[in-house]
């Protein structure tokens, strides 16, 4: 009974030590960040999608498996097909939408039309020689994967909100949070899907 109260003892100073330094970090990050132009403090306040990736045991490979599948369940419930039931636009503005990465920034003006900023993060088209590499290459992205509508309702939902097929994916809830319109999406599909987009070629 001794040794189970001195565990238990343990186990709360432990628990005890982690939340405090929680804390320190949470006040010392909501310090180091201020209201500048259109970035307001609201830049600080996370969803439970968010709480749940920045938690060190999430970080740490070891996040509640169910906990993970709710999140990707209440992201899913999320997403809003096309109003219009039309998914594909013009590949030619998905990509002038997919190289900008402007719009949401502290020096943006409030009316400044948001980018995807997509090559931050992809290879798209193969003549871009300026990409990012921390999601996967969709060149060829219709070519390899056809538009069937799993497909092509697949790639919308990825499109609005990444966070319903990987919780803790890196990609910005585009859709879910309001970066891009309906009709910036349906041209970054056609970009992605559209036969006659160079990326397809």
């Amino acid at each position: 009974m001794k040794k189970l109260n001195l565990l238990i003892s343990a186990a709360l100073v432990v628990a005890s030590a982690s939340a405090m330094a929680q804390s320190k970090f949470e006040k010392d990050h909501a310090a180091s960040f201020k209201a500048n132009g259109i970035a307001g403090m609201d830049r600080l306040d996370r969803d439970e999608t968010q709480k749940f990736c920045s938690d060190p045991a999430t970080l740490g490979g070891k996040g509640d498996a169910k906990k993970r599948e709710a999140i990707e369940k209440a992201n899913m419930a999320t997403i809003k097909l096309p109003s219009d039931g039309k998914y594909l636009g013009d590949w030619k503005e998905g990509e002038k939408i997919a190289q900008s990465g402007r719009g949401a920034t502290w020096t943006d003006k409030a009316d400044t039309v948001i980018g995807g900023g997509c090559y931050n993060c992809h290879q798209i088209n193969k003549k871009e020689i300026s990409h990012g590499n921390i999601g996967p290459s969709l060149w060829n992205y219709g070519k390899i994967r056809g538009n069937s509508v799993d497909v092509v309702q697949y790639t919308w939902g990825k499109i609005y909100n990444a966070k319903a097929y990987n919780a803790c994916s890196n990609m910005p809830r585009l859709g879910h949070f309001k970066l891009l319109n309906e009709d910036q999406m349906r041209h970054v599909m056609a970009l992605l899907l559209d036969p006659e987009s160079p990326v397809n070629k």
